[in-house]
């Protein structure tokens, strides 16, 4: 049995599971993995829907992570095509969730059809693990299925996540890592008065001024070998005063610093603390980590997945651990993961689209990987 990943890409698409609705998408996914031989598990936790499929109980066990839920599609008539309803024109798959990340989920569900067709001896394993739960908490998703497989003894030896990876072409980068992300919520009080009567007063505005360009002057570190520098961004900015001749009573400042390996958490928010307490100034600090960073160094796994990406495009691929977070940091406790998809030009935009060209060169890239992993080179 084959499948045409276009056809499967726009059955999923057609499908309105925005976080954290399936409308139908797991469903449409499982009939099509149990007709290939795949046992599949519905797994929902709370209101997330969840799916788990394998094909093969023995041997070396690789899984395909996903996601099928796709982010709001803004105002729909703004897009040129209608998001759900996967038009083709000139060769361009439009729709909501194409590139992120519907179209992967399809290429790995084609690739596995077309690899199995051709490997009558196989005795290995083969699984997806897919969540409706990417875009939104992250909770009740891959969190709880890991959980589950580990008790129904299904972790696998190695994990492909289908995020989208590549800036403009595809083969340009494959993911080993990402950076951690820590929020921060500062607090300055101070006493309002009149601006003409200072002395009565107290301004938090200066301390909060004093307290952010310590910590956007601070360089945190230089990268490392597979990261960048870790980097802090001030999102807000607030006194919660409109009148231009009143002194505030206090003052609120956000920033988020995503940083790389050589910090954790936990010894990130000690330097934080520390940078502000030089200042001399009293503050409040919330901290809330929203992700640790995390690595597959370079190994037999990833050289695997570089080399079907190469055999296929012609192109050798970067390691990178850029962008945001992603299912890859959960699934990173349990075996070596590395994230490969499409593009991500268009992702959560008005016209999400996605070349067919792309979506079957993907398909192949995934099938040639298999058959790399599980020896049939």
């Amino acid at each position: 049995m084959s499948y045409d990943v276009l056809s499967l890409t726009q059955g999923l698409i057609r499908c309105p599971s925005v976080t954290p609705e399936d409308a139908g998408a797991q469903v449409f996914l499982s009939e099509k993995l149990t007709a290939l031989g795949f046992s599949c598990h519905a797994l929902p936790f709370g209101e997330v829907p969840n799916l788990f499929a394998r094909f093969g109980r023995g041997g070396k066990h690789l899984c395909f992570a996903g996601h099928t839920d796709v982010v709001p599609t803004g105002p729909a008539n703004l897009w040129t095509h209608s998001p759900f309803g996967a038009d083709v024109l000139d060769g361009v798959l439009y729709g909501r969730g194409t590139s992120d990340m519907k179209g992967a989920v399809a290429a790995f569900t084609a690739a596995a059809a077309s690899f199995i067709g051709r490997t009558k001896d196989f005795k290995d394993s083969i699984s997806l693990l897919i969540t409706g739960d990417e875009e939104g908490p992250a909770v009740d998703g891959t969190i709880k299925v890991l959980e589950w497989m580990a008790a129904n003894d299904h972790i696998p030896d190695v994990a492909v996540v289908g995020e989208p990876t590549n800036p403009d072409l595809l083969g340009q980068e494959i993911k080993i890592g990402r950076r951690g992300s820590l929020s921060g919520s500062l607090h300055v009080s101070g006493k309002q008065g009149h601006v003409a009567y200072q002395h009565l007063a107290h301004n938090p505005v200066p301390p909060l001024i004093k307290m952010l360009d310590a910590l956007n002057d601070y360089v945190f570190d230089k990268g490392s070998a597979y990261f960048p520098s870790s980097n802090l961004e001030i999102t807000t900015i607030d006194v919660d005063n409109p009148a231009g001749n009143v002194i505030p009573a206090k003052g609120h400042a956000a920033f988020n610093i995503r940083f790389n390996d050589r910090w954790t958490s936990e010894t990130l928010g000690q330097k934080v603390r520390s940078i502000l307490d030089k200042v001399g100034h009293p503050y409040t600090l919330e901290l809330s980590c929203g992700a640790e960073s995390f690595i597959t160094r370079p190994g037999d796994w990833s050289h695997t997945v570089l080399r079907a990406v190469q055999d296929i495009t012609g192109r050798k691929a970067e390691y990178t651990t850029n962008g945001g977070t992603s299912d890859a940091r959960f699934i990173v406790k349990y075996c070596p993961v590395v994230e490969f998809g499409l593009t991500n030009k268009t992702i959560h935009q008005i016209d999400e689209h996605a070349t067919v060209d792309d979506l079957e060169t993907l398909a192949r890239i995934y099938e040639r990987m298999l058959m790399l992993y599980f020896g049939y080179s």
